[in-house]
């Protein structure tokens, strides 16, 4: 019970690094990289929640949650659970195929948006970075 709050914890905090750093980008580049990790318009339900990105912030946060949560086990399994590499690969990698999520909203970024998903990945790799340190040294 110990292991999965730090986890959860682990999520949350990383969930922050990575809102932040997309806000940031938006701000100074003016890419619509933020724009994607809030929207759940192709998501039933969730995109009724509330107030404008309420549900989309809670969606973002329990996904984070459950994804780093998720993948310590499975990567328990392989004695992996405390490499910063494995996070690294699985999370940005991930992330970058599910950038094309955007193409099934008409809210930016557009799907053909190199420079959004560059900024999407990068952000995402910071994220892995983060999970990844923190599991190493604190889970």
């Amino acid at each position: 019970m110990k292991q999965l709050l730090k986890l959860s914890m682990i999520g949350i905090l990383a969930g922050i690094v990575l809102l932040g750093l997309l806000k940031i980008v938006e701000i100074f580049t003016g890419s619509q990289a933020y724009v994607l990790l809030l929207n759940t318009d192709y998501i039933p339900l969730i995109n009724d929640w509330g107030p404008e990105d309420f549900g989309g912030i809670v969606f973002h946060f329990a996904f984070c949650i459950v994804s780093v949560v998720a993948l310590f086990y499975v990567l328990k399994q392989f004695r992996l659970e405390r490499s910063i590499l494995a996070y690294l690969v699985i999370f940005t990698g991930g992330s970058a195929i599910l950038y094309t999520l955007t193409g099934l909203t008409e809210r930016p970024p557009a799907i053909m948006d190199i420079t959004a998903w560059t900024y999407w990945t990068t952000a995402h790799a910071v994220y892995s970075l983060t999970v990844g340190f923190l599991v190493k040294h604190r889970a």
